[in-house]
């Protein structure tokens, strides 16, 4: 019987925590799951894909938009009526618990996967961190273009993604409490990051 192993990657924009993932999937065999859930979730609830793509990992976008704000849920049936993000976190939850009860071995990228995969023992939470050098040449060549634009986009995004994760999660994102290993990919690179973060995962006896 195949050994079960998820892993949970939250990344700072430009550190390559993605493509460091895909690397661990395709090392340990696992199934690599990054906006696949939206389309998932997009499914199971019947909402158009193009909500989630627009609330992925944002929060704010549907109360700005709309000016929708509903409680979180206090039960499973509750938000199958009611549009709001909190529906569309719940619903994206849904997706990442079904994917990892389908599947003994995967690879999720950011959504709170840590947290909603929380009570799983099987799971290991990583958290991939790059200079800030580092991390704007990375978007400047990924996006095309200048530095001062890619410094902007990353503190943009990184805002709205630490405020997506503190809010549905009551954690810090990027927080060393958070997670079981943090780890600075500019210093090893990505091929080398990927190698000590397999040992380490390997040295928890969870491979």
């Amino acid at each position: 019987m195949e050994k079960r192993l998820i892993i949970n990657i939250g990344r700072q924009i430009g550190s390559g925590g993605r493509l460091i993932a895909r690397m661990l999937a395709d090392e340990f065999g696992c199934q690599f799951y990054d906006r696949e859930i939206l389309n998932l979730a997009a499914k199971e609830s019947g909402f158009s894909e193009k909500f989630f793509e627009q609330n992925d990992e944002q929060k704010g976008f549907l109360k700005s938009h709309f000016h929708i704000h509903l409680p979180l849920l206090a039960d499973n049936n509750f938000y199958k009526s009611n549009f709001s993000q909190e529906s569309l976190y719940q619903f994206q939850c849904d997706a990442i618990r079904e994917v990892a009860e389908r599947n003994p071995r995967c690879v999720f990228v950011g959504r709170t996967a840590d947290y909603v995969l929380r009570d799983c023992p099987d799971a290991v939470n990583i958290f991939i961190t790059a200079s800030m050098e580092s991390r704007i040449a990375n978007v400047c060549s990924r996006k095309g273009c200048d530095a001062d634009t890619a410094r902007k986009l990353i503190e943009n995004g990184e805002s709205e993604r630490a405020k997506y994760y503190n809010y549905y999660t009551g954690k810090t994102w990027g927080h060393a409490e958070s997670y079981d290993l943090c780890i600075d990919a500019s210093i090893l690179g990505l091929e080398g990051t990927k190698e000590l973060i397999a040992e380490f995962i390997r040295r928890k006896g969870m491979a």
